[in-house]
Formats: structure tokens, sequence, C-alpha cells
């Protein structure tokens, strides 16, 4: 990858930020773009950490003995119910591995 590209790059990621960081800016968001928006990070996550738990080198895993998935399921159900975020990682980790072993 050249140079200049990776100039680019940074200059659209900078400006992206910028634009939506800055309060002296006048940028009004519509209210439907504003929620669309919330949504974004929860789905990174997921585009994230799915393939993680769903594939095992390029072939699905099964149900039942997936210890990812059910690291998954006990740790989104452990972080509703503490609501604190390192606790939820602690326990979700230590869950993890209890099902693991």
């Amino acid at each position: 990858m050249s140079w200049w590209l990776l100039l680019l790059l940074a200059f659209i990621v900078f400006f992206n930020r910028y634009l939506f960081l800055e309060p002296r800016v006048p940028l009004r968001i519509p209210i439907l773009v504003r929620e669309a928006l919330s949504y974004s990070a929860p789905c990174l996550l997921i585009a994230i950490c799915a393939p993680v738990i769903l594939l095992d080198n390029g072939e699905l895993r099964h149900f039942p003995d997936n210890p990812y998935l059910w690291g998954a399921l006990v740790s989104v159900i452990i972080a509703y119910f503490v609501r604190h975020m390192l606790s939820a990682v602690v326990l979700s980790l230590l869950a993890f591995y209890l099902l693991n072993w």
C-alpha cells in the first residue's frame, strides 16, 4: 500500500470523527440517523465476535458442544444482571473457562 493511500485514509477518518465530535461545527444529524448510529457499536462487536464464536477453521461449530457459544450466552446473561463492566468481564471469563474445562 502506498503512502498517499494511507494519508488519504487517515484524512478521511480524522475528518469523519472531527465532524461528529467538535461541538462548534454546525452539523445537525436527523433523529433517524442518530438512532441508527447508536446501534453501530453493538453491530461492530457482533461482526468481530460472531466468526470466533460460530466458526472453527472455516467450518460451522456444532451447537451442543460449542463452548464459545455457551460462553457468549452466559456472558450476555451475566452482563444483563451485573451491569458493571469489570465484574461482567471477570465473571464471563470465569464462566467460559468452567464451561471449557
